[in-house]
C-alpha cells in the first residue's frame, strides 16, 4: 500500500480537464494566476472529445437575420420554460467571443470558399447557427484547448483522483487526492476550487458516456463540501445508442443517421414514429423520438435485444459514406455490420445531464466560498431539453467567466485559511476504504445502481417505480458497508470504482427524489401517471441531503428575448 502524501500550493485548483475546466485554466493562467488543472483520465481523452455534432454562436455567416436574442429564445423554448433567462443569456451574448477565442488558441473549423465559418441547421434552431469540424468538433475543441493550455505552462495532472473538496467553515481551501496508477496521495492546497467533473448519466445502463466517467463525480464533491443539486432529475436520454457489444452498449448513432433520411422500425416492420408525430416523424425533436422508441419496446413491439430498427441502406453508398462515415465506421468496428446493406438495432441511451450542481449565473459560484462549478457539472441553462450544440458553447462562455470570478476570488484573500481536521477526514475515508476486505463487489454494485435507475427511472417514470427505486438505492447504500477494495499490481482502479460508486450512489438518490416531486410531463421528463406539463412546475428542484427538493422560481424571461419566440421546424435539419 502506498502512504506516500505530496503537497501541492496553488492559486486555483480546477477539477477536471475536459473543455470547460480547460477553458477556466487558460483564462487564469492568461491572468497570470497560478493554476493546477487535474483528472482523472488523460487530458486528451476528455469526454469533450467525444462530442461529434457542432458549437452554436448566432456569427450570422450563413443566415444574417440571426441574433443572440433568437439564439437566447430558441434556448428557453427548447428547455420547456426551465432554463434559466440570465444565464441564457450570458451564453448566447458570449457565444461569438467563445468562437473568437478557439480561433485565436488555432482551431480549425469548416468554412466556406471565401472564407466565412461554415454553419449549419440543428434541430429546434431558427437559423443555422452550428459552427463545426467535420463530425469531430469536440476532439478539435480539446485538442485545440490542451495546446493552448500547455503552450501556458498550465499544470495539467492525469491520472489523479480527487476524493474530496477541502472545505472549513464553508470556506473552500483545496482537494484530496490520489494517484490512479501508482496509489501516491495528495493534498492540493487552493484558495478557489472550479468543479468541471461533469454529470451523472454513466448511473443507467445504457449510456453514451464511457466506463468510469460521468458517475456523479461532481454531484458528489460539490454536495459533500456543502452544496447543493438543481434538476438532477432532468436528463436528455438520446434516441440511438446501439445495443451490442455490451461493453459498447449505449454508443451514439448520430442522429445525422435520420436527418439524411434513416428510418426507424420496430419488430414488426412499422414505421413506428408517424404514431408519435406523424409530420416530423424522424425528425422531430430528441425527447419525443426517445420516448416513442421506448414506448415501442416497453409495449412489446422491440427487436428480440430489446430494442428498434433504424435503416439507412436504402441511402445512397457514397451518401453514407461522404456524410455518415462516423456511423459506417463505428458499427463495422464494434458488429462487422455494413450500414449501407443491413440496419442497425439502436434503442434509448442516457446521454446528457442538464441537471447539475446549484450556481448563480453571474459567476458560476456555489453555496460554498471560493467554489465554482462549470460544464455539464453545473445546471441553468438547458432547462428540460438542451438545444444542441448549446453544451460547447457552455464551456467556452462560462469556462472563461468563472476563470475571471475565480481570479477576482483569489485576487481578495489575504490568509489563505487551513483545517487539519479537515485534510485528516479526507484521508481517513481512503485509509478505510483500503483497509475494507468484504464480500461485496464494487463493480457488482456499480451495476445493481445502474439496473435500478433503467428499470425506474428511465424515459418514462411513475411514482411505484420511483419510490421502488429509492428503496432498492437504500439497500445498495447498505451493502456499500461490506464492500472489498483489492489495489494490485496494475493500480487503484478498484479504490477509483469505491468513489465512482459513492458519487454514483448520491446522483441516484438526487435524480430519484426529484423526480418524484416533478408531478409532470415536461421535455425529457415523462410521468405515465402525470402525463400532463403543470404550470405550478415550472420551476426548478434544487435537491440536498439536508432539505430534500425544494422549489425555486425561475426569474422573468427578458422581453427582449421573449418577443422572439416562434413555432421553428426541424424539417432537413440535424438534430445532434
Amino acid at each position: 500500500m502506498n502512504n506516500i502524501e505530496r503537497r501541492l500550493s496553488t492559486n486555483v485548483l480546477v477539477i477536471g480537464t475536459g473543455g470547460s475546466g480547460l477553458r477556466a485554466a487558460i483564462e487564469l493562467a492568461e491572468e497570470g494566476f497560478d493554476v493546477v488543472a487535474v483528472g482523472k483520465r488523460s487530458r486528451l481523452d476528455a469526454h469533450t472529445s467525444l462530442a461529434a455534432g457542432g458549437i452554436n454562436a448566432a456569427l450570422g455567416t450563413m443566415d444574417p437575420q440571426d441574433s443572440w436574442q433568437q439564439h437566447a429564445a430558441d434556448t428557453i423554448q427548447e428547455g420547456y420554460h426551465l432554463a434559466h433567462p440570465q444565464t441564457v443569456e450570458i451564453v448566447a451574448r458570449g457565444a461569438e467571443q467563445g468562437i473568437r477565442d478557439l480561433e485565436r488558441y488555432g482551431m480549425t473549423f469548416a468554412r466556406e470558399d471565401d472564407g466565412r465559418i461554415s454553419q449549419r441547421f440543428f434541430g429546434a434552431h431558427s437559423w443555422r447557427r452550428t459552427a463545426f469540424a467535420g463530425d469531430y468538433t469536440g476532439l478539435e475543441i480539446q485538442r485545440t484547448l490542451v495546446a493552448r493550455a500547455e503552450q501556458l505552462d498550465v499544470s495539467i495532472l492525469d491520472g489523479l483522483y480527487v476524493t474530496r473538496i477541502l472545505v472549513e467553515d464553508n470556506v473552500v481551501f483545496g482537494a484530496y487526492a490520489f494517484d490512479v496508477s501508482d496509489g501516491t496521495r495528495y493534498v492540493i492546497q487552493a484558495d478557489a476550487v472550479v468543479l468541471a467533473a461533469g454529470g451523472h448519466n454513466r448511473i443507467w445502463r445504457r449510456s453514451s458516456s464511457r466506463r468510469d466517467e460521468n458517475t456523479g463525480d461532481s454531484f458528489r464533491l460539490a454536495v459533500d463540501a456543502g452544496a447543493r443539486l438543481r434538476d438532477a432529475e432532468l436528463v436528455q436520454f438520446h434516441p440511438s445508442g446501439i445495443i451490442e457489444p455490451e461493453s459498447a452498449a449505449g454508443t451514439l448513432i448520430s442522429e445525422a443517421a435520420r436527418g439524411e433520411g434513416g428510418i426507424l422500425r420496430n419488430a414488426l416492420g412499422e414505421r413506428f414514429m408517424e404514431r408519435y408525430d406523424p409530420e416530423r416523424r424522424e425528425l422531430s425533436t430528441r425527447d419525443r423520438v426517445a420516448f416513442a422508441a421506448y414506448t415501442e419496446i416497453k409495449e412489446g413491439r422491440g427487436t428480440a435485444a430489446g430494442g428498434v430498427w433504424l435503416d439507412i441502406s436504402h441511402l445512397p453508398r457514397e451518401l453514407i459514406m461522404s456524410r455518415l462515415p462516423r456511423v459506417y465506421q463505428t458499427m463495422l468496428e464494434l458488429q462487422m455490420l455494413d450500414v449501407t446493406r443491413e440496419a442497425m438495432q439502436v434503442a434509448p441511451t442516457a446521454h446528457y445531464s442538464m441537471g447539475g450542481v446549484w450556481v448563480r449565473p453571474t459567476d458560476h459560484g456555489t453555496d460554498v466560498e471560493g467554489l465554482y462549478a462549470v460544464g455539464e457539472a453545473a445546471s441553468g441553462l438547458h432547462g428540460a431539453n438542451r438545444l444542441g450544440g448549446n453544451s460547447l458553447i457552455e464551456l467556452l462562455v462560462y469556462g472563461r467567466i468563472v476563470g475571471q470570478a475565480a481570479a477576482q476570488y483569489t485576487a481578495g484573500v489575504t490568509t489563505s485559511r487551513r483545517s487539519q481536521g479537515a485534510t485528516d477526514r479526507a484521508r481517513a475515508e481512503v485509509d478505510a476504504l483500503l483497509a475494507a476486505h468484504g464480500p461485496e463487489n464494487v463493480r457488482a454494485l456499480q451495476r445493481a445502481v445502474r439496473d435500478t435507475m433503467t428499470d425506474h427511472a428511465g424515459v418514462v417514470r411513475d411514482e411505484a417505480g420511483l419510490t421502488t427505486g429509492l428503496a432498492q438505492i437504500e439497500h445498495i447504500v447498505e451493502r456499500t458497508g461490506d464492500v472489498g477494495i483489492h489495489p494490485d499490481i496494475a493500480g487503484f482502479q478498484d479504490l477509483a470504482h469505491a468513489f465512482d460508486l459513492k458519487g454514483s450512489l448520491l446522483a441516484a438518490r438526487a435524480t430519484l427524489e426529484s423526480a418524484l416531486e416533478r408531478r409532470e410531463s415536461r421535455g425529457c421528463h415523462n410521468r405515465s401517471d402525470h402525463p400532463d406539463r403543470d404550470e405550478n412546475l415550472q420551476v426548478n428542484l434544487v435537491w440536498s441531503p439536508a432539505t430534500g427538493v425544494v422549489r425555486e422560481a425561475i426569474p422573468p424571461v427578458p422581453e427582449e428575448i421573449s418577443q422572439h419566440y416562434r413555432e421553428v421546424s426541424t424539417v432537413g435539419k440535424l438534430v445532434e
